[in-house]
């Protein structure tokens, strides 16, 4: 059924500065995998085995973890949800989240609480991702990046959202989501 909707653009900074190659005629990625209305360029996106692209989710933590913590405080925006499992270190524990919660310090803040701790310390800035299984050396993701977004993008319900994915290319670092760990995979993207 055909239907306009109507809405105020939102001033975007592009944060590509060279688009050397892309994925021909776009992707779709996955709307199931969100829980924000919105995407920005420059997040990681991974394919299933069939042919479905998802973000690969990430997370920059705000506040220091040790090395026995059970919670991991994380800045607002990422794309969690109970029941997955995440990482800070590829090889490294993968355990599965059992809570998110707004920080009561502040609101711009979620709390994490995993039921296992990751057993290293994470500094802040850096990032945690999502995992494919738990396990003591399960640290793997659960899609593989092969590329950014190349724009950015509202998330419609019950539809996959079309997309372009930039797969060679130089991208302005500060425009877009904290890559951490995720940029050792994407060796094609240059961050400046």
């Amino acid at each position: 059924m055909f239907s306009i909707e109507r809405k105020k653009d939102k001033r975007i900074v592009h944060a590509f500065t060279h688009r050397c190659a892309d994925i021909s005629n776009g992707v779709n990625v996955a709307t199931a995998d969100f829980i924000q209305t919105f995407v920005a360029e420059g997040t990681p996106v991974g394919r299933d085995s069939n042919g479905l692209y998802h973000i690969v989710k990430t997370a920059e933590v705000a506040i220091a973890v040790g090395t026995s913590d059970t919670t991991i405080t994380v800045k607002k925006g990422h794309n969690f949800k109970v029941g997955e499992h995440v990482f800070a270190k590829v090889g490294g524990k993968s355990y599965t989240i059992t809570a998110i919660q707004t920080s009561q310090t502040d609101n711009s803040l979620d709390v994490i609480t995993i039921n296992t701790t990751l057993g290293i310390a994470i500094a802040v800035g850096s990032v945690i991702a999502q995992g494919e299984k738990e396990g003591a050396s399960a640290g793997a993701y659960k899609y593989k990046p092969i590329g950014l977004l190349g724009e950015s993008y509202d998330v419609q319900t019950l539809s996959n959202c079309p997309a372009n994915v930039v797969t060679i290319g130089q991208v302005k670092a500060a425009n877009i989501p904290t890559l951490g760990i995720v940029a050792d995979e994407l060796k094609t993207i240059v961050l400046i």
